[in-house]
């Protein structure tokens, strides 16, 4: 069994979503202080680096990240690469087989320099919830900071997966992995009243 990682890691220089909260961690209490320990805090938007959010991130009587059961967050996952496009419609993916899958992830390498947020980066299609539903998928995963642009207020592309039962799934680190199949675990935190959370995504290979 081979466990590849697919997260970004969090520490200080992670460039956040413009204008949100930047991820902060701090020694609070150190071995020398308290004899016997080092104690740590952080802070930081629920949806800073690799996240998945809650529909009550884009709808405010929609489900908190607690409320949404672990089975969506973990099962087949299509690895699919699709570079060089501004945006990801359904004609893009009619050759794709999505047998034996529920969730699908795309590998769109647009997101090179993780140390500041992009100026641009490939969004999804609002063609793309219901196409697919059709298809079995329940959680779809990207390799930007988000599905739709960050200027962005009516965000077609989070509705459309939202519409049709499709959790989404961001900031994911892609450029390490081939196209293929894998068992996606991407579980979030129980934070009761939380619109999103950051997760550790990890892929099996079989």
């Amino acid at each position: 069994m081979k466990l590849i990682d697919i997260t970004m890691p969090l520490n200080n220089a992670i460039p956040p979503w413009p204008g949100d909260e930047p991820f902060q961690y701090q020694l609070t209490l150190s071995m020398e202080e308290t004899g016997s320990v080092n104690v740590g805090q952080f802070k930081g938007s629920n949806h800073i680096g690799t996240h998945v959010d809650a529909p009550y991130h884009y709808d405010s009587e929609g489900l908190k990240i607690a409320e949404i059961p672990l089975e969506r967050f973990t099962g087949k996952a299509l690895l699919v690469s699709i570079e060089g496009k501004s945006k990801i419609s359904a004609v893009d993916l009619q050759h794709v087989d999505f047998r034996n899958v529920d969730k699908v992830l795309f590998k769109t390498n647009s997101w090179n320099d993780r140390s500041k947020f992009p100026e641009a980066y490939t969004v999804i299609s609002e063609d793309m919830g219901p196409f697919l539903h059709e298809k079995g998928i329940n959680l779809i995963g990207v390799d930007t900071p988000s599905v739709d642009p960050e200027t962005s207020k009516e965000l077609l592309g989070h509705h459309s997966l939202y519409n049709h039962d499709i959790l989404i799934l961001e900031g994911l680190q892609l450029a390490h992995v081939t196209p293929n199949i894998y068992e996606l675990m991407a579980f979030p935190l129980k934070m009761e009243e939380a619109d999103g959370s950051p997760v550790r995504a990890v892929l099996k290979q079989s």
